[in-house]
């Protein structure tokens, strides 16, 4: 029986017309097709923002037609976990990591000189000496930055009210990224004719007194993208909801914890774009170091309907000109 199945295999070869040469590129063809990438995903913390990041990233692999063995590692906001997990990646022997927030991206980048980085949230790469330059990232690694347009930002509190002089921030003093967007505030607010008061937290147990602090000496609040700010965001929106003052924030994801409005980047995009140079290093073949590190793409102006109409504004205030109705 296996003579006879063996000479009906050779027959429909010679039909066929395949040579040994043709049947190995078919079978490299489609070993090509089906290779599975192992993918590690080392993120700082859990909170909207990171997760939309993620989700972003996993969406657009798919939608490329990625075959990703994906793993994913939250560090719980402790720093030393990040290299810890790093390292595990390092490893398992990982095709390409993937790390969300500066801590992790650096973690990464410590672990190893050889596997493909990508980052996203990291607001100055050069400044965290991830990359040499935006255009020309050299070395293992690249990515998205999530640099926010603060100049337009800044001027939605002016739109808003006018009466608006006084304008605080909430930073976590331990993320570099942080007190880059704090300085940079400070600067550009100038030039809207407003004053960035800031107050520093070293712990997420910190932000209820530091609310409490800032509002009182401050006529509007804006979140910028802090991980630490962002994991306890609905804390500030409520505080400065119960006395009825105007909120702004750095990115969409805020406007969930009840800040009023934006115009900045999306997260889950920015995952998207994250995902597409993973393509031009997996598949495509390009060294991370050629392939240029990015800012988000695109913008998006958006509100929080419940929280307009807590503090009695009109949809007809310029402040809300061409922007949409936040959605979850």
């Amino acid at each position: 029986m296996k003579k006879l199945m063996a000479v009906v295999v050779a027959g429909m070869l010679a039909l066929t017309g395949c040579s040994a040469g043709d049947t190995q590129a078919v079978e490299s063809t489609n070993d090509a097709e089906v290779k599975v990438f192992k993918i590690g995903i080392s993120q700082l913390t859990e909170h909207p923002a990171l997760d939309d990041a993620r989700r972003g990233f996993e969406d657009g692999l798919e939608e490329l037609g990625i075959n990703a063995d994906v793993k994913f590692q939250s560090a719980q906001g402790d720093i030393p976990n990040t290299l810890a997990i790093a390292q595990n990646f390092v490893k398992d022997g990982m095709d390409l990591i993937y790390a969300i927030a500066t801590p992790s991206a650096q973690s990464a980048k410590q672990a190893t000189d050889e596997i493909p980085i990508i980052f996203s949230a990291v607001t100055d790469p050069v400044l965290a000496e991830l990359v040499d330059s935006m255009e020309s990232p050299g070395g293992n690694v690249t990515g998205t930055s999530d640099a926010t347009p603060m100049d337009r930002q800044l001027q939605l509190f002016k739109d808003l009210d006018e009466n608006i002089k006084k304008v605080g921030i909430i930073y976590n003093t331990s993320e570099p990224n942080s007190q880059v967007q704090v300085e940079a505030a400070k600067e550009l607010s100038k030039e809207i004719g407003l004053e960035i008061v800031e107050i520093g937290i070293n712990s997420i147990n910190d932000i209820p007194q530091a609310a409490d602090s800032i509002i009182s000496k401050v006529d509007a609040i804006y979140t910028i993208t802090d991980n630490m700010v962002a994991s306890a965001v609905n804390v500030v929106a409520e505080k400065a909801l119960e006395n009825n003052m105007i909120t702004v924030a750095a990115e969409g994801s805020h406007l969930a914890g009840g800040i009023l409005i934006t115009d900045g980047i999306s997260y889950y995009e920015l995952g998207k774009q994250s995902a597409r140079m993973a393509k031009e290093i997996l598949i495509d073949g390009k060294s991370p170091g050629e392939v240029p590190a990015e800012t988000a793409l695109n913008t998006s102006k958006v509100f929080n309907e419940t929280t307009l109409e807590a503090l009695g504004l009109s949809i007809d205030n310029k402040g809300f000109k061409d922007a949409e109705k936040f959605v979850e």
